[in-house]
């Protein structure tokens, strides 16, 4: 089939090297536009549009989809289906009408549950026990299209976000490759309407560790948020960055820092412990506690 591809960060790279392997024509990718990064802020291409670039495909990367010219120009493609996924940007019912077979996104939650812009962040941080991917057709609404398909995969007690988006990123495009090569026999289901749930953009407002809360949450917090933004506490007056933990046995004041070996940092919550396992200094590299410890002198107290 003739394939618009609509996506932008690495968690979109799989999908577009497996519409690809599955030898549908790409007619142009839509990507976000170059952003300044690194130091020097320089404007870098997002992750799709360097991999569609490097495989010789047109890129385009408007600002906005809601001009006519715009919309004429992704009309006159003639693609007979649009694979979307994290592209960025609304796309305007004109769009959605454009491709003979509309258009798919590859959206990483089980719907109905966490719709909109980080579903994968919210389903760790909120304890779920499973997540996955669904292939949706597109409307209007935010996420809330007929499913075609949809696979499921389980949030481990160590699971962080990293681990689960790389995971996911490898479902969606086995999927997306399945549902291109069996869309006319795929019966779209509608999403119940119990059970919607929504998946707020994160804000790095909630990065803070506040070791009043209880163990569960806060290990929640740390494993949902790695690694961007990344959830940090302060020690001896130094942001630090904590990346992966899992629940420990231990009680004392709320960010004491509990005896244990001398490579383990446990640390008592207002109900149990966490133990961190990764954490990262300002300026430095993640590195796993035992390297962690051997730079720093830890105080008996966080904050």
């Amino acid at each position: 089939m003739k394939v618009v591809f609509m996506g932008t960060p690495d968690f979109s790279v799989p999908a577009l090297d497996a519409v690809i392997a599955a030898g549908h024509e790409v007619v142009a990718v839509y990507t976000q536009p170059p952003r300044p990064a690194g130091r020097g802020k320089r404007d870098r291409p997002s992750p799709v549009q360097a991999r569609a670039e490097a495989r010789g495909l047109e890129v385009r990367h408007p600002v906005s989809l809601r001009t006519a010219e715009a919309q004429d120009d992704f009309a006159a493609l003639g693609a007979d289906v649009a694979v979307v996924v994290a592209y960025g940007l609304i796309l305007p019912q004109a769009v959605l009408d454009a491709p003979a077979q509309g258009c798919l996104n590859i959206h990483a939650s089980l719907l109905p549950r966490w719709r909109g812009a980080a579903p994968i962040h919210r389903a760790v941080m909120a304890g779920d026990a499973e997540t996955g991917v669904c292939i949706m057709q597109m409307e209007a609404g935010l996420d809330t299209g007929p499913v075609l398909l949809c696979e499921a995969t389980e949030i481990g007690p160590e699971t962080t976000t990293a681990l689960l988006h790389d995971r996911l990123a490898g479902m969606g495009a086995r999927l997306i490759a399945r549902a291109l090569a069996d869309l006319p026999t795929l019966e779209p289901c509608p999403q119940p309407e119990d059970g919607v749930t929504y998946a707020k953009k994160i804000d790095k407002a909630e990065a803070r560790i506040d070791w009043t809360r209880p163990a569960v949450e806060i290990d929640r917090q740390i494993r949902g948020l790695a690694p961007f933004p990344g959830a940090w506490c302060e020690i001896m007056g130094e942001r630090v960055k904590l990346l992966a933990s899992r629940l420990a046995e231990g009680d004392g004041t709320p960010g004491q820092v509990l005896p244990r070996g001398e490579d383990q940092l446990v640390v008592a919550c207002s109900e149990g412990a966490v133990e961190l396992r990764r954490a990262q200094r300002a300026g430095g590299k993640p590195l796993a506690t035992e390297e962690f410890l051997r730079g720093i002198d830890l105080p008996e107290q966080l904050s």
